[in-house]
């Protein structure tokens, strides 16, 4: 074995470890992560009672009461006295903020997400990726009647969404493989994508042609085109899309609107300096 070389020591690293260093189990505190847990199933609700809560979380009730006044006191979650009921919190509002701020995706995406509503006449979205889905982070909606609708923070599965698959497209085989094998490929409408080898031919023609299609996949009715943000990596982080009802939105616009999706990615991760694959 060659001798050690000594070094000079190096600054310590600023940030989190890589997505790949998971933290083991005994680093874990468990009243934060019951607490962080917690959060997640309020803030996926429109007013939890403190037994439903504790329900969904599967603690005591005094347990949960403890982790929630724990929540309360910073602002992350709020009492509605009347009802009773908890919901999440403005301090939670400004949490969020900051990571938005972190990358500036929305605040540099709201130019390009309005002038798809312009040109396409259709709600324009914007989502980034996480590690089990897409949050939606950002919308514009379009003046007609009938419109889609994602209430910023609305997460959903990698394969059934737009901006979901087009991220999945440029990970990847083996990144994509292990996402499906721990998320599985739920079916949300009879036009889902419920098999790895479909699944494959469909990222293998978004990479093609520079965008994704949700075809009615996630919900009947409705149709949705998207393309991928990247960051200075060239890694997808984000994404934009156009989103209306298939009636308006029709296989034949695709064409059109599908360039359009993708040039305003392409504008997006200009912005954030990030580099295109």
């Amino acid at each position: 074995m060659p001798p050690a070389i000594e070094k000079p020591a190096q600054p310590s690293r600023r940030g989190r470890p890589r997505l790949s260093e998971a933290p083991a189990e005994a680093a874990l505190v468990q009243s934060l992560d019951r607490a962080i847990m917690l959060l997640g199933i309020v803030a996926d609700g429109s007013g939890l009672s403190l037994t439903e809560a504790a329900a969904a979380a599967n603690l005591p009730p005094s347990s949960a009461y403890r982790l929630l006044a724990t929540l309360q006191r910073h602002g992350i979650v709020e009492l509605d006295a009347p009802s009773q009921l908890w919901h999440v919190g403005v301090e939670t509002f400004r949490i969020g903020a900051s990571f938005l701020r972190r990358r500036k995706i929305a605040d540099q995406g709201r130019i390009a997400m309005q002038g798809l509503v312009d040109a396409c006449g259709e709600t324009a979205n914007l989502a980034v990726a996480d590690d089990t889905a897409v949050v939606f982070v950002s919308q514009i909606e379009t003046h007609a009647p009938i419109r889609a609708f994602f209430r910023p923070g609305t997460r959903s599965a990698f394969h059934a969404s737009g901006v979901g698959k087009a991220i999945l497209a440029h990970l990847s085989p083996e990144r994509v493989a292990a996402i499906v094998k721990r998320d599985g490929l739920a079916g949300f409408t009879p036009r889902t994508i419920t098999t790895p080898a479909a699944l494959a031919a469909e990222l293998a023609k978004i990479r093609t042609r520079g965008y994704a299609v949700d075809d009615e996949e996630r919900n009947e009715g409705m149709r949705c085109i998207a393309a991928a943000i990247f960051n200075e990596f060239a890694e997808p982080i984000a994404g934009i899309s156009i989103s209306g009802p298939s009636a308006r939105v029709t296989r034949a616009s695709v064409a059109t609107y599908g360039p359009l999706v993708a040039a305003a990615a392409t504008d997006i991760t200009r912005a954030i300096a990030g580099r295109l694959p």
